[in-house]
């Protein structure tokens, strides 16, 4: 293995179990692990969607996100309604548990109730292995909360994050450590794709349309040919198979350095996977038009999708690109695979696209995939589309998708603005 892309760090990934159903039990001086309760908001009838379900129902083998009415009818079980406030605030009190044993620049807080914690440095000071480090915070956060938690500890985010997602909960203790040696035994099994972190669903169907079905097929695909079908996150989804993450805490602490051009749309109701994309292309047109205004390319691509109200959470992630562009079609590439990836099927209320690492436009930016005489056809058309825009306002030329009944272009255009730095 070559050393630089297998550093060995150690990486505990914590996730507190059932979060939300959890904090509601320890407030009522339940046990989650025996009580049947189930936080949604109940108001919206049998069709409501389940925020969080205690592992006691976890065991009857109901899915943590389900409708009511697929619960089974001879279940009985509790319904109380979210209260975001009391879940912030038990997940202060745990992030303050961390802080009691790393400095602040060692953790990743990845969501309401999962954490990275790089503890490589401070083994010695208490001279404790990692595994024994893991043991002590968990023991700590159920008597301070009275929540209980899995961790995975690995050489790298990706395989510690993976070791708590898939292996830590058979445990008792809900700890489960892997190191490289473990990639082939543990991480090549998995199958369905989508338990893997950072693989979707829809993604999950794309790669399987190339007979990939396990981690190991992945690992074992030509790597240029995922490059060529998915671009950069081709090559990320290659080396995740592999085990293989440089990314390091302090990567996710810095600062953008550069401006990007950025949009974004809270929805008028919910999209989903079949009308989403029609937003999306909207949007991307909109941000690439003024992109070629300024005579600026774009370098960074991120996409963010929030998810309904009732629900709550969502996603964003950004990808590097190989070459800048000014491309709607190539940014709507990117946006795309990015959805595939992430996208859990969800109801949808909120998309944010940003275009960052900007560069000065020079010429058309070729790669030996590139087909110059679309482009330069592309070039054309956009430019004339601008003129036209231009003189005669955002409305004057509009797609025939533009009259769609889930496209917002037209209302949107009529607004003042609608986009930010």
């Amino acid at each position: 293995m070559e050393k630089e892309l297998y550093p060995k760090r150690n990486i505990l990934c914590i996730d507190l179990k059932s979060f939300f159903a959890a904090c509601e039990c320890v407030e009522r001086g339940l046990d989650p692990f025996s009580v049947p309760l189930v936080v949604a908001n109940k108001t919206q009838g049998n069709g409501a969607i389940t925020l969080a379900i205690t592992p006691f129902l976890k065991k009857k083998g109901i899915a943590s996100r389900t409708r009511l009415y697929d619960i089974p009818s001879n279940i009985k079980y509790t319904i109380v309604p979210p209260r975001m406030k009391l879940y912030l605030a038990k997940s202060k009190e745990v992030v303050n548990i961390y802080l009691d044993y790393i400095s602040e620049e060692d953790l990743h807080i990845y969501s309401i109730d999962e954490c990275f914690l790089d503890v490589t440095d401070y083994l010695k000071l208490y001279k404790k292995s990692d595994y024994e480090l893991a043991e002590e915070i968990l023991k700590t956060i159920y008597k301070k909360t009275g929540l209980t938690a899995n961790c995975g500890i690995g050489p790298n985010m990706l395989l510690a994050k993976v070791a708590m997602d898939t292996e830590a909960k058979k445990y008792k203790n809900g700890i489960a450590k892997w190191t490289y040696e473990d990639i082939a035994t543990k991480l090549w099994p998995i199958t369905p794709l989508s338990k893997m972190w950072g693989i979707g669903k829809r993604m999950e169907k794309n790669l399987n349309t190339l007979n990939i079905y396990t981690i190991g097929d992945l690992a074992n695909y030509e790597r240029n040919k995922l490059k060529d079908k998915f671009g950069v996150m081709g090559t990320e989804l290659w080396n995740h198979a592999n085990g293989i993450d440089l990314s390091r805490i302090n990567d996710y602490k810095e600062l953008p350095k550069d401006k990007s051009f950025s949009h974004s749309q809270v929805l008028f109701k919910d999209y989903n996977e079949n009308n989403i994309k029609l937003i999306i292309t909207e949007m991307v047109e909109l941000l690439a038009r003024r992109l070629r205004q300024n005579k600026k390319q774009t370098t960074i691509i991120g996409l963010g999708i929030g998810y309904s109200k009732n629900i709550g959470g969502g996603f964003y992630h950004s990808t590097k690109l190989d070459a800048p562009t000014d491309s709607p079609l190539e940014i709507n590439r990117y946006c795309d695979i990015i959805f595939d990836r992430y996208y859990e099927f969800l109801p949808i209320r909120k998309v944010s696209i940003s275009c960052g690492g900007l560069k000065n436009k020079t010429g058309i930016q070729l790669d030996l995939f590139n087909d110059l005489e679309k482009m330069e056809e592309e070039e054309k058309v956009n430019t004339t589309i601008d003129e036209i825009k231009n003189k005669y306002g955002k409305n004057s030329i509009l797609k025939a998708s533009s009259l769609l009944p889930d496209s917002t272009a037209i209302d949107r255009n009529k607004k003042i603005g609608g986009h930010h730095e």
